[in-house]
């Protein structure tokens, strides 16, 4: 058995035993500068030597909302420092092992196995060791720099662990992620095995060798000179990936000599790097690895007509070494169950490189599961402190800036105030209002909730938009729609509603639904509620509280002038929404539902923004349900709570539209101004409004 740095002084390791049963996490025995952890040889009872008697099962039981998943806490730099200690004592068959930095998982996760590019060296994940690791089980492959081991050892050494893990535990599945190389061994294995439950996740997969210019390197090294040879290294580097991104330039691109350093510093490592994974003979290391790469692009290429499993296609759109957009394009067609996302700035080390947190990805296509089928609540992660910076800060901070919006809410005594005091602090609340022009005032009731109450709203949306019905076939990186996913989205079902109000969740409800949120021009702050109470029972029935609110501001946003009557009106947009709604799931029966509010056609209107106003909310006084379960027998008592909730928003909204004109600063103008001669620029819930 070889262990890495045995001689060096170690941090706590993770074990991989041989039975493949719950990893072991050793307390104070070692520590690894590199935080590799250990390395095993597979199948040898002789592992349980090194695991400490102080050893002790430990299993996260929760990920709290907005934890640390460590984005960004590693660099390209631990990368190369931790590929430098795995080569000290690199010999042995390939193995497996598992990251320090991914910790003890939630009980329960699901494997994760890691399969590496043609370097070998298993480490390519490096950067999303942390969060994944709180969710997975995480372990990587290692290939060692003299191994020799044929394409379909490596796929039987791989299938072996598969299938022992699905004998274990039969009903969790199993994740592979292949990276380049590694997605053509995924590929054959997922191929090899169509009982088992495989998710691939295949990032910038090597089947596309053949249309790449890397079979032209096999006669070209044949030819080239061995006192040359330190001129492959210069080569690969220069098409290993984004040096900017790699290095997270983007962070420092203000000072150009930082830049300039910090690159200078990527390229030196990169190529000690590369020249320590083709060890001491370069040209036949690349040899091999090249005639390696070409048998297993080969292989998998004949097999993919078997894959029937879910799988999740990332790809880089500056990869200078493969051509993976085409080939993510291929795939998709070949690949029933799967979905791609294009990141079209990235170079061909996607995982190693700045703009993509893997978990984020996973979790945005409702991709992670602990059973043989996903389950919309207890499968749910809830959203990172990484995950909140990205998405409402940096990429839609600006909105909440241009749209400054005012939250005003009511206490128990009927008091306006302004914030969320008066919402309940425990759940279930169940918050139910009007859904304005696109649903353009969700992102700011969950942002808002976020920084105040500190409590996450689960928006129940269409079910369509759960489905690739709604998402372009190549998409680029992560949509608006995966991220409501990332932040609570879940389908609007009857049983979803009445699980998250059992489970004590807060939740968001739109009983207007598609035909509010798409209405026609001269229907601002109009209601298309149906004549169904039903969301007022369950409330009752999990003793929630009903918080009705109204918003107004979408006027003062954009306007709209072509609606649905005025695109039904000309025949080729009017035959485009009927092809495009005529398999889309319902979530009410027209024959049941009377009126406009059946009328649930999707369809994009035609509108332009306008210099923004303001966002205005008002949440009313929570309405207990505690106590009144006599109503649940009762339907008229249960038709005249839902008409009071009803006409409870409608007064709201009837009351900001009514307010906003005191506001002095309504307008972006005044606002801007305020900020820019207040002391320090005042934060935007410090812009003052209308006395509520």
């Amino acid at each position: 058995m070889t262990m890495l740095g045995m001689h060096l002084h170690f941090s706590p390791s993770i074990v991989l035993k041989p039975d493949y049963k719950t990893c072991r996490y050793p307390v104070g025995t070692c520590r690894l500068p590199n935080r590799v952890g250990r390395i095993f040889s597979s199948g040898h009872k002789e592992n349980h030597a090194f695991i400490s008697s102080e050893n002790v099962e430990v299993e996260r039981e929760e990920v709290k909302l907005l934890w640390d998943d460590g984005h960004g806490s590693q660099t390209f730099e631990d990368y190369m420092e931790a590929v430098k200690c795995m080569l000290k004592c690199d010999g042995g068959p390939p193995r497996w092992f598992c990251p320090v930095e991914a910790g003890p998982p939630l009980k329960n996760s699901p494997l994760l196995l890691y399969l590496p590019g043609i370097d070998g060296f298993g480490m390519g994940m490096m950067l999303h060791h942390k969060a994944m690791g709180k969710v997975f089980e995480v372990r990587c492959m290692h290939i060692p720099v003299h191994d020799r081991t044929p394409y379909e050892g490596l796929v039987k050494f791989v299938e072996n662990v598969v299938r022992d893990e699905h004998a274990l535990c039969p009903n969790k599945p199993i994740y592979l992620v292949g990276d380049s190389f590694g997605g053509c061994i995924a590929l054959s294995v997922a191929a090899s095995n169509p009982t088992i439950d495989v998710v691939l996740i295949l990032v910038n997969p090597a089947t596309s060798f053949d249309r790449s210019k890397l079979p032209h390197l096999i006669p070209l090294l044949e030819a080239f000179p061995q006192e040359l040879q330190v001129l492959l290294t210069y080569i690969l580097v220069a098409n290993f990936g984004d040096p900017i991104k790699m290095t997270n330039g983007k962070k420092i691109i203000n000072s150009p000599a930082k830049l300039i350093e910090k690159l200078i510093h990527h390229l030196s490592a990169s190529i000690i790097g590369i020249s320590s994974a083709l060890g001491d003979d370069h040209k036949q290391s690349l040899m091999w690895k090249l005639k390696l790469l070409k048998s297993g692009a080969a292989y998998a290429n004949s097999r993919i007509h078997a894959v029937k499993c879910e799988a999740l296609i990332l790809a880089s759109g500056n990869d200078s070494m493969l051509p993976s957009t085409n080939e993510a394009e291929r795939l998709t067609n070949l690949i029933k169950k799967s979905k791609v996302r294009v990141f079209k700035n990235n170079g061909h080390t996607l995982l190693l490189e700045d703009g993509i947190n893997l978990l984020t990805v996973i979790k945005g296509i409702c991709m992670y599961r602990r059973s043989k089928k996903r389950d919309p609540i207890l499968d749910f992660l809830p959203p990172s402190q990484s995950e909140f910076q990205d998405i409402f800060v940096q990429q839609f901070g600006w909105f909440r800036v241009a749209t400054s919006p005012v939250v005003l809410s009511t206490l128990g005594d009927g008091e306006i105030v302004r914030g969320l005091k008066g919402i309940p602090d425990e759940g279930p609340v169940l918050l139910v209002g009007y859904h304005m022009l696109l649903g353009s005032e969700i992102s700011t009731i969950i942002d808002e909730f976020l920084r105040e109450k500190h409590v996450l709203v689960h928006g129940l949306a269409h079910p369509e938009i759960f489905t690739k019905a709604f998402e372009d076939k190549m998409q680029e990186n992560t949509s608006p729609l995966d991220y409501m996913k990332v932040f609570g989205a879940v389908p609007v079902t009857a049983r979803n509603l009445l699980r998250l109000l059992s489970t004590k969740s807060y939740a968001l409800l739109y009983p207007g639904g598609v035909r509010e949120a798409l209405h026609r021009k001269g229907e601002a702050y109009k209601l298309f509620w149906p004549e169904d109470p039903e969301f007022v029972r369950m409330a009752i029935k999990c003793k929630a509280k009903i918080v009705p609110f109204g918003v107004v501001g979408e006027d003062d946003v954009m306007e709209l002038f072509l609606d649905y009557n005025d695109l039904m009106r000309i025949p080729p947009a009017k035959d485009m929404i009927k092809k495009n709604n005529a398999n889309l799931v319902r979530v009410r029966d027209a024959a049941r539902e009377k009126g406009e509010v059946s009328n649930q056609d999707f369809h994009v209107p035609g509108f332009f923004p306008k210099l923004p106003g303001r966002f205005y909310f008002l949440f009313g006084k929570a309405m207990e349900t505690k106590g009144r379960e006599e109503l649940l027998k009762n339907n008229a008592g249960v038709k005249d709570l839902y008409l009071q909730i009803k006409s409870e928003v409608e007064r709201n909204m009837s009351y900001l539209i009514k307010k906003r004109e005191e506001d002095p600063y309504r307008h972006l103008f005044e606002r801007l101004m305020h900020r820019l001669l207040s002391a320090k620029n005042a934060p935007l819930h410090d812009t003052p409004t209308f006395d509520p």
